[in-house]
């Protein structure tokens, strides 16, 4: 049986037709079968490569077992859609970054060739990420369950008046919040929203989780850093117009009186690194420390 490839890409990159043609060969002459989304078929076109190597499903595999690599070419945001659509069944995924940031999908474009030929030599890394389980409850029912790799924003609308929320760590009540919203991050998520917050900065490594309020009402109110083994409920009190927002992609509408629940999830996702990748040289790169 041939090994299965999910292929998942911003279609509207421009270096994704030179890319493909550049790295897609590597699995195509070994045999391997190609999956992707409806979308990829100009850019296959144009990398002129055979259509018929390409499988298109709007499932990307779901019905099939779990697929043995998820290449990504894209940034950090596709990756985050690849890691829910495809990550959190077990398959890893190997980031190639098509974008200009890239703290996820670590290995640059001009590296795409080395990082496949890496990947089916066996010599890349896995680096196992948490993820954050996060539920929304209305009146004791459930009303969606998402895991997250980088974070869960509970947030108000840009003319709605300031939020009242609730916030619980554990079986602890961590007092009355008034503020723009709240950020639950991974560690992973750290370096996203939750940064631009005043958050800090963690490993990834971390079995933590970062609680980071948007615009407090009260100014010495500050971003926390608590276990991940501490289960997190924030209640919302008071609002106008509030949305949960989790990972940047997929928003629910929340209304006074629901309850918003986290939890470190069970289920992990895999990123292929190469070997030695210093997080924080990575961290010197993306954000530029040391410049002047």
């Amino acid at each position: 049986m041939p090994q299965r490839l999910i292929l998942v890409a911003k279609v509207k990159s421009p270096h994704l037709g030179s890319t493909l043609r550049e790295v897609m060969p590597l699995f195509l002459d070994r045999g391997w079968s190609v999956t992707g989304e409806p979308g990829l078929e100009e850019a296959w076109r144009l990398a002129r490569l055979d259509p018929a190597r390409l499988a298109i499903d709007l499932d990307l595999g779901m019905a099939e077992d779990r697929a043995d690599l998820c290449l990504v070419l894209g940034g950090d945001g596709t990756l985050l859609y690849a890691a829910r659509r495809v990550g959190q069944r077990g398959t890893p995924i190997l980031g190639i970054n098509l974008g200009s940031l890239g703290f996820l999908t670590a290995h640059p474009v001009s590296g795409a060739k080395l990082a496949v030929e890496a990947f089916l030599a066996g010599t890349l890394v896995p680096d196992v990420r948490p993820l954050l389980e996060v539920e929304l409850w209305r009146q004791g029912l459930l009303l969606a369950r998402q895991n997250v790799l980088n974070d869960a924003v509970l947030a108000k609308g840009a003319l709605a008046r300031i939020m009242d929320m609730r916030l619980s760590i554990g079986d602890q009540q961590a007092g009355p919040i008034k503020a723009d919203g709240l950020i639950v991050s991974t560690p992973t998520g750290s370096t996203a929203y939750a940064l631009s917050a005043g958050g800090p900065i963690m490993h990834p490594s971390l079995e933590a989780f970062v609680i980071a309020p948007i615009c407090p009402h009260t100014l010495t109110l500050r971003p926390s850093v608590v276990p991940a083994a501490m289960p997190i409920t924030i209640t919302l009190m008071d609002a106008e117009d509030a949305h949960l927002t989790l990972d940047g992609q997929v928003g629910h509408r929340v209304v006074p009186g629901d309850e918003v629940r986290l939890r470190q999830a069970q289920t992990r996702i895999t990123l292929l690194q190469r070997p030695g990748l210093d997080f924080f040289a990575l961290l010197q790169q993306k954000l530029h420390w040391g410049d002047r």
